[in-house]
C-alpha cells in the first residue's frame, strides 16, 4: 500500500513539473502573436496607419525604434511601434475604479518590424488572454479591441 501511494505521489509531481514546462515554453507563443506583413516596410506602415483610421481607431504616437537608437550610435533593421486607441473602448474600462489597473496596457501597441530575412512582420499582445481571466467590463472592452485590431491588421497581413 506504501508502493501505491509514494507512486501516485511521484506521478501527480511529475505532472504537475511537465504541465508547468508545457505552459512555461508556451505562454510567450500565446501572450506576443506575430504576423508577416505583405508588403514593404514603408508601405507597410502606410498601409496600417490607413487601415487603423478606416476602422476608427486614432494613433497618439508612432515611435520609430530605429532612429530613436541610431541617436545612441545603434544601428537596427526598421522597426516603429504604434500605439492605437479607440476612445469608445478605452472609456469602459477607464470609467470604472477597479479597472483602471489595466491601462497600464493602454493604448494597444502594433510593432513593425524587418528582419534579417528581408522580410516585415507584425507583431501585437494577445491581450484578451490577460482580459479573460479578469471578467466583468475589462473582458468586453478588451476582447472588443482585439476584434477589431485584427480586422485591422488584415490590411497588412492578409489573414
Amino acid at each position: 500500500m506504501k508502493n501505491y501511494w509514494i507512486g501516485t505521489l511521484i506521478g501527480i509531481i511529475s505532472g504537475a513539473l511537465i504541465m508547468g514546462i508545457v505552459l512555461y515554453r508556451s505562454s510567450p507563443g500565446m501572450m506576443l502573436k506575430e504576423k508577416e506583413c505583405r508588403y514593404g516596410f514603408e508601405e507597410t506602415a502606410i498601409e496600417l496607419e490607413s487601415s487603423v483610421r478606416n476602422h476608427g481607431w486614432t494613433i497618439p504616437a508612432i515611435h520609430d525604434l530605429q532612429a530613436s537608437l541610431k541617436k545612441f550610435g545603434h544601428d537596427v533593421r526598421n522597426v516603429k511601434v504604434f500605439e492605437v486607441c479607440n476612445p469608445d473602448i478605452a472609456v469602459k474600462v477607464l470609467e470604472g475604479n477597479n479597472e483602471r489597473i489595466v491601462s497600464t496596457m493602454m493604448p494597444c501597441r502594433i510593432a513593425i518590424y524587418e528582419k534579417e530575412d528581408g522580410k516585415v512582420y507584425t507583431s501585437y499582445m494577445n491581450f484578451s488572454l490577460l482580459a479573460g481571466a479578469m471578467g466583468g467590463a475589462v473582458d468586453e472592452a478588451m476582447t472588443t479591441a482585439m476584434e477589431e485590431l485584427k480586422e485591422i491588421l488584415e490590411a497588412i497581413t492578409g489573414e
